[in-house]
């Protein structure tokens, strides 16, 4: 197959940790082509198909290919050809656009729409990315979640702190831990965290009960076409962070799925997988569901290599059994 990648700059991919170049990893393996491109050089004209203006044909070294888990390659791709690629002309097309969820990303996605109408294959679909922004998704699934409140309401938002007394406050376009603040039931500094977060209460935030589990770690529970992956990955904070997100310095330990995680993930990945999702990361602390990640879910290369599994091989059986 020929598959094209949507991602950020390949510059800012970490081989040693990143799921896209896993997932690319292993294509290659299996002789799959591949194409890149970023969200801004997807165009549509009139009269023409949606097209990625300028899209690499890239080459990954053998030393990338062989590698187990991507640490310390360099110069470990080629771009020896460049063209302008209709979308639907390829086999595949993976959303793997880092968030932030913005007016960008939205935009890309309708332009991936627009793609799939004239007979692209794009994972995760795009309207599904459109009808689940990664903090309010969780929203459906009330019984799976702990005490949340979505609002830019100052007023609004005290009194929830009132009743939980200690609360994570977090903007709904953030990754890898940005952003959040826990305040505790003496209330120190929510004036200035709410005014900071709601922009003076023109931007809507979340705030959830703070969960005490999250000292043995926050769960990234992958769910690849409805079935979830036997294994976990527990970020656990370290250094006295609140946040277990690897980017803000977690531990990350791969875990077997408890029985309540395992009951969570198979309640919602074939909602989910119906819906186009082919792939999600749910984030649960204490087994309670806290973000449904869609945009592009990580931690494959982690439970991959401390779980004895390849879950990148698992993501490519289910993107070509979809093909077939």
């Amino acid at each position: 197959m020929d598959l094209l990648f949507i991602i950020d700059p390949l510059d800012h991919i970490k081989t040693h940790k990143d799921s896209s170049f896993a997932m690319m990893r292993e294509a290659a393996r299996r002789g799959h082509g591949l194409w890149v491109c970023e969200t801004h050089q997807l165009v549509w004209q009139h009269g023409d198909r949606v097209t990625a203006r300028g899209a690499q044909r890239l080459q990954l070294s053998g030393e990338a290919v062989a590698s187990a888990y991507g640490s310390g390659l360099k110069d470990w791709w080629q771009a020896p050809i460049t063209r302008d690629l209709p979308l639907a002309s390829v086999d595949a097309v993976l959303m793997r656009k880092d968030p932030p969820f913005d007016a960008e990303f939205i935009y890309a996605t309708h332009l991936l729409s627009q793609a799939e109408r004239e007979g692209a294959r794009v994972f995760n679909r795009p309207s599904a990315l459109r009808e689940h922004p990664e903090k309010l998704s969780l929203m459906e699934f009330p019984q799976w979640t702990a005490p949340t409140l979505v609002s830019r309401d100052a007023e609004v938002l005290r009194a929830f702190h009132a009743e939980q007394r200690d609360v994570i406050f977090k903007p709904l376009d953030g990754m890898g831990g940005m952003g959040i603040f826990r305040v505790r039931e003496d209330g120190l500094n929510l004036g200035a965290i709410l005014e900071q977060l709601t922009h003076y209460g023109a931007q809507t935030i979340m705030a959830q009960r703070y969960l005490p589990e999250i000292s043995e770690g926050d769960k990234r529970v992958l769910v690849i076409d409805g079935v979830p992956v036997s294994h976990a990955l527990a970020r656990i904070p370290q250094g006295g962070e609140v946040r277990g997100n690897l980017a803000a310095g977690g531990r990350g330990v791969a875990m077997p799925l408890t029985a309540r995680e395992r009951e969570a993930a198979e309640a919602l990945g074939p909602i989910l997988a119906a819906r186009g999702l082919l792939l999600v990361g749910l984030d649960l602390i204490g087994g309670f569901v806290t973000e449904i990640n869609v945009t592009s879910p990580t931690c494959f290369q982690e439970i991959s290599a401390q779980a004895g599994l390849d879950v990148a091989a698992t993501f490519l059986d289910a993107v070509e059994r979809r093909i077939a």
